[in-house]
């Protein structure tokens, strides 16, 4: 799983990041507000978890920017704010959950995990001969469970949850890598890594556009 941690507390902030991926999460943190949505446009997350009060700009303003862009990534509100009045106005502008400081992180784990099995419209995808159980990323071919790295299974759950849909080097790069530095000769190994897995011609390649997860061919 993949989160966008939107917290000016860069204390607060640090410590959340630690313990989600203490817990097997990736997490991007972002302090500052502005770069928000600049971020969204290249990358995707599986939960938004976000803060309120922050410079620059009202969280709750941020919140109905964000979710004016992207309809489906759930958002997790983590403030100080207790008024109904203040959580109401959220789930207004589209907030999925809140959440009110201090919390015990654990049951922001709870809440994120959560979040995201609302989001998977279907849990096992079945692809010919393979299997794959998005919820607890495992894979199976011809019923033999196969094991894979850590970059790969992102890269496969990031496809398979965008099935007909041409996902470019740079959204595949910045969900999967994040900030790490790799080049477009890292994709093709992966995505050929994959492909010895999956039935054949599951992964189209779309050129200088990017690539396509089908599970029904015509």
């Amino acid at each position: 799983m993949k989160v966008l941690l939107i917290e000016d507390d860069k204390i607060l902030g640090e410590s959340v990041k630690d313990f989600l991926e203490d817990k097997g999460i990736i997490v991007e943190w972002i302090w500052d507000p502005r770069e928000v949505m600049d971020l969204l446009s290249v990358s995707s997350y599986d939960v938004i978890v976000l803060d309120l009060i922050m410079p620059y700009i009202k969280g709750e303003d941020l919140l109905l920017q964000i979710r004016e862009k992207d309809k489906k990534t759930p958002i997790l509100v983590l403030t100080a704010k207790r008024r109904i009045y203040d959580k109401e106005v959220c789930f207004e502008r589209g907030a999925d959950d809140y959440l009110t400081k201090p919390f015990d992180p654990l049951e922001l784990l709870l809440r994120i995990r959560a979040l995201k099995r609302r989001t998977i419209t279907e849990e096992r995808v079945k692809i010919e001969n393979v299997e794959i159980d998005l919820e607890n990323e495992r894979i199976w071919k011809d019923g033999k469970e196969v094991i894979l790295g850590k970059k790969d299974w992102l890269l496969l759950k990031f496809l398979v949850e965008n099935e007909g849909k041409i996902l470019s080097q740079d959204e595949i790069m910045n969900y999967v890598w994040g900030d790490e530095p790799v080049c477009e000769d890292v994709v093709r190994a992966h995505i050929k890594n994959l492909r010895r897995i999956l039935p054949k011609k599951a992964i189209e390649t779309y050129r200088g556009r990017g690539y396509r997860f089908v599970k029904d061919k015509d």
